[in-house]
């Protein structure tokens, strides 16, 4: 009896060292899977570090191109490319032109010569007989820098025939000239007559006075609004 009773703290110790080992054992266990990667996670064809890499070293934005102004006042010196008259042009009527001289501000070249200009007809008139010349009133619409159409605020062109009031009077006041000279006395008041009627038929002959411009005439002109495009 005494010996049993001897017994009972020694295996007390023992169970507790057995439940001791066992626990340390399930720990180690749970340790390993926790830091063994699953079966899906090892067939990844990425990991977490990578994409924990790529959030820390982003690819950089593109860098904007920095704004050019060009200020109004500069002058635009183009070459027609196409031809224009008062009998058939009709208002907003494009036309085409090329940029004589290259544009260039502090140096940096905004647009070459020999860019494509785009106009427009902004007023028009087809010239009658004997009264209101023909006339042809234009502006430049757009500029071509780097592919793009860049739209344009300028001065405008003006061209006007010759007035028919002045034309007729000088024909007929040669005619009356020649008359007074001719007669001389009562007989200039007929010379007179005479010329008037001969000049009144030479400006009924003339018809109309319309205008043109013509392929390739160089005209320049003044932007009226900053032009904003970039370098």
């Amino acid at each position: 009896m005494k010996l049993k009773l001897h017994l009972v703290p020694v295996l007390a110790a023992l169970l507790a060292v057995a439940l001791l080992a066992l626990n340390l054992s399930h720990s180690r266990q749970a340790s390993s899977a926790a830091a063994a990667p699953s079966e899906e996670e090892a067939q990844l064809p990425f990991h977490h570090a990578d994409s924990t890499s790529d959030l820390a070293h982003p690819s950089p934005s593109p860098t904007p191109t920095p704004e050019v102004t060009v200020p109004a006042g500069t002058e635009l010196e183009v070459c027609m490319q196409s031809s224009l008259s008062s009998a058939t042009a009709s208002s907003g009527e494009r036309f085409e032109a090329i940029l004589q001289e290259p544009l260039v501000i502090e140096g940096e070249v905004i647009a070459p010569s020999g860019a494509d200009v785009t106009g427009r007809v902004v007023a028009v008139r087809r010239s009658g007989r004997l009264h209101k010349p023909g006339y042809l009133r234009i502006t430049l619409a757009s500029l071509a820098v780097k592919g793009q159409q860049i739209p344009l605020s300028t001065s405008s062109f003006f061209v006007q025939g010759a007035s028919h009031k002045k034309r007729n009077w000088a024909l007929i006041g040669g005619g009356t000239g020649a008359g007074a000279l001719a007669g001389g006395g009562k007989g200039s008041l007929i010379g007179s007559a005479a010329g008037a009627g001969a000049g009144t038929g030479a400006a009924l002959a003339t018809g109309k006075e319309d205008v043109a411009i013509e392929v390739e005439r160089h005209l320049t002109f003044r932007l009226t609004q900053p032009l904003v495009t970039h370098s």
